[in-house]
């Protein structure tokens, strides 16, 4: 399984929403930090914006915000909503598991650990846990 630049460049423009607190963020400037195009920032806020996770205000003092507390976001809802399915095989998509095959799969139980141990990683990690992560660096406003 590879996460796409979608989902990596949504988990750092979350970051960075978590990082700025209350205040709005212009992404452009997010796009300068983390050097991504704002015109793909721009369509990944417009999925977290339809699923509520991010909120745009206008104006001059206008930008995005988190619309929850960083605590209330996990690594895996930014992935999924961003990303889909984080199932490492098509044949997990489904529940339950609609592959003709998965009662005479030797490897199914393969996928199957390997897509807990996924799920059980992002969804455990916090955007706050990330921000905590994030001041311990150097150069922390590097993102």
């Amino acid at each position: 399984m590879k996460i796409s630049t979608k989902g990596r460049y949504a988990l750092r423009m979350m970051l960075e929403f978590a990082m700025s607190g209350d205040q709005c963020t212009k992404l452009n400037q997010v796009a300068e930090r983390q050097q991504i195009s704002v015109k793909y920032l721009e369509q990944i806020a417009m999925i977290l914006c339809r699923a509520g996770c991010i909120k745009s205000m206008r104006g001059a003092q206008g930008g995005y915000r988190l619309a929850r507390d960083p605590k209330d976001y996990t690594v895996g809802e930014i992935l999924r909503l961003t990303e889909g399915s984080l199932a490492p095989v098509p044949c997990l998509e489904d529940s339950p598991n609609q592959c003709s095959r998965a009662s005479g799969c030797a490897v199914l139980s393969v996928w199957e650990e390997l897509a807990n141990a996924i799920n059980q990683v992002v969804d455990r990690v916090t955007l706050a846990d990330l921000v905590e992560e994030q001041k311990s660096k150097p150069g922390q406003n590097l993102l």
